[in-house]
């Protein structure tokens, strides 16, 4: 479960245990990611209707959400948002698998490319110079929109830097946009946090030895 607390990329996330933590994976496709997944991260599955996966592209950084402009709201099918699990779901495994330097799946690989084939949402100039969707936005061009993102992704200059969590109860995938390139965690709220606590407590154990 995600919402966009703010202007700044990224997601506010909320696990079932009640807690949340804000996450930026530095990339559009890689935030589809956390809305659930295949296997044991079905847990967290959140698109069980058309309105959870309008919900998560106003929440996602897409420019001004999908509410800029009058008339630009996104129409989603119940079969688009089965068609977003799916896409969702080869995402989880060919980023993962680029992770481990794996070859993709050919079948995740189809669903990649299948959904990028689609015509994209479609942004269009204002009149007073700012940046809105045209109206008549679909989910299936929501898709062709993060699938393309994907496709740049794992092909651009940040390929090498897409990365896993360093945290070994932590699967979120994120791509390290930083000058540094030095990220290790998904956030320094969560996993961050938890790694500094543990790295003091042992120091402290090691001063009482």
């Amino acid at each position: 479960m995600s919402e966009k607390a703010t202007d700044t990329p990224g997601l506010v996330l909320r696990h079932p245990d009640g807690s949340s933590f804000r996450f930026d994976p530095g990339a559009l496709c890689l935030e589809l990611l956390p809305t659930g997944g295949p296997g044991p991260l079905a847990y967290f599955e959140v698109l069980n209707e058309p309105a959870d996966l309008v919900r998560w592209a106003e929440e996602s950084r897409l420019p001004d959400g999908l509410a800029a402009g009058a008339g630009a709201g996104l129409v989603v099918s119940a079969a688009e948002v089965a068609d977003a699990r799916a896409l969702r779901d080869a995402l989880w495994r060919l980023t993962e698998g680029h992770v481990r330097g794996a070859p993709p799946g050919p079948d995740d690989l189809a669903t990649l490319n299948d959904a990028a084939a689609h015509p994209p949402l479609t942004a269009r100039l204002t009149a007073d110079g700012g940046r809105a969707w045209a109206a008549g936005g679909t989910g299936t061009g929501l898709l062709s929109t993060v699938a393309r993102d994907a496709v740049d992704l794992f092909t651009g200059a940040h390929a090498h830097r897409i990365r896993a969590c360093g945290a070994h109860d932590c699967r979120l995938l994120f791509v390290d946009t930083s000058r540094p390139g030095r990220r290790r965690w998904c956030s320094m709220e969560r996993c961050g946090n938890r790694a500094k606590v543990r790295a003091h407590r042992a120091r402290l154990t090691a001063g009482d030895e």
